[in-house]
């Protein structure tokens, strides 16, 4: 029997055996940035830092990975976190120096993992593991792939006006059913045009010192990820549903989106929250939607029966939109290869003079690069956008370049 599709990913990812909450994990389906490079983590506990900073390195950091798999990221985190020395100090040149007893990074941070599966057997017992996203934060709140996987209804511009369209969860097939109701309508009014809609004026990205074009702003072809036969999640260049009986134009409705990241923003006493996904703005929604799956590492047709993923890419500035209002600070929205070059992460290749001086050095930093390329690649995971949402602490520190 048809059903919503916001109702069908809900069961088919999150039900009673569904595709996050069974088997092994994510990562043996699709290929994420947290998976391909060990840069990522590197890049990442930079950003940690800086927020520690920001806030004025506080008694106990949070981070908080929402979305988190099977753990990956913060196990990655978890190794590189190291014993700060502490700072020598001396009253005068005549005094012996004394060390500073503010606690390292490693005692302060406290890792939270959420994640609706079980807990995973091996996970360090210095990861909370949670079905909920905790309150009272105070540091960072990542969603790495999160927002893409939150589950939403979909919606076809026929003759008379928007109607959902509804799917049979054990083929995939789809039909046209009632009106949207009044709040989809409107977000649909605001955030996704439709063919009839007069050219709007463009909604402005608030960036700091970065700039995302539109032409930068869309996803991109799926390819196959260097080094894995994984792919990387991206654009739906997989074979179309078959039983897609209709071309009309269809609309993501991005609500539930925008309701999970600012309940997540809510949630941070100070610090930053990011997201980081596929996405598109306002100016550049692709006609035909972005539903597809993944399963075994290859794209396959959205059938929501719990055997594969089920995703949709990110209205993201709708989206940042939803968070800056409940956080009251402007937001930053950029693409990932210059969120992670500002982190040091740049994939610049060493310089030929190098092999000749220090033949090792080369090799290693030539390694080090190519683990970048993948994470800044344009027409792969470099594609995907952050978004950065400052809480309660000064924007310049948390999105510094």
């Amino acid at each position: 029997m048809p059903i919503a599709w916001r109702d069908a990913m809900s069961r088919a990812l999150y039900g009673p055996g569904g595709f996050f909450v069974a088997g092994t994990g994510p990562a043996d389906h699709f290929r994420t940035s947290v998976h391909a490079s060990p840069a990522f983590a590197t890049a990442l506990l930079r950003l940690v830092e800086q927020v520690d900073s920001a806030l004025g390195h506080p008694d106990r950091l949070d981070v908080v990975d929402v979305g988190a798999g099977r753990g990956e990221l913060l196990r990655a985190l978890l190794a590189s976190v190291g014993v700060a020395v502490g700072v020598s100090v001396r009253r005068s040149p005549d005094e012996p120096s004394l060390v500073t007893a503010r606690p390292s990074l490693a005692e302060r941070v406290r890792f939270t993992a959420v994640e609706y599966a079980a807990r995973p057997e091996n996970l360090p017992e210095e990861i909370n593991w949670t079905a909920e996203i905790p309150t009272e934060i105070n540091g960072l709140l990542i969603a790495t792939e999160w927002l893409d996987n939150v589950p939403l209804d979909v919606a076809v511009h026929t003759d008379d006006g928007w109607r959902y369209l509804l799917v049979d969860p054990g083929s995939g097939a789809e039909t046209v059913g009632e009106p949207v109701s009044p709040a989809d309508h409107d977000w649909l009014t605001k955030w996704w045009p439709s063919p009839t809609s007069p050219p709007s004026t463009p909604n402005p990205v608030v960036t700091g010192a970065d700039t995302t074009s539109e032409s930068e702003s869309g996803f991109r072809a799926a390819r196959p990820a260097e080094g894995s036969s994984l792919t990387a999640r991206s654009r739906p260049g997989c074979p179309e549903t078959p039983h897609h009986d209709h071309h009309d134009h269809r609309a993501e409705i991005g609500r539930t989106r925008d309701d999970a990241w600012a309940d997540a923003v809510g949630r941070i006493n100070r610090g930053l929250a990011v997201a980081i996904d596929y996405g598109h703005l306002r100016e550049a929604r692709p006609v035909d939607g972005t539903l597809t799956g993944y399963r075994g590492g290859r794209q396959v047709p959205p059938v929501p029966d719990g055997s594969s993923d089920v995703t949709a890419h990110v209205a993201m500035d709708s989206v940042a939109s939803a968070g800056a209002a409940v956080a009251r600070c402007a937001y930053s929205l950029v693409l990932q290869r210059e969120a992670l070059r500002a982190l040091g992460a740049d994939g610049g290749r060493p310089p030929l003079s190098l092999a000749g001086t220090d033949p090792a050095g080369y090799v290693r930093a030539l390694a080090a690069a190519s683990a970048v390329a993948e994470l800044t690649d344009p027409a792969g995971l470099g594609g995907h956008l952050w978004l950065r949402q400052p809480v309660g602490i000064p924007f310049g520190p948390a999105v510094a370049r």
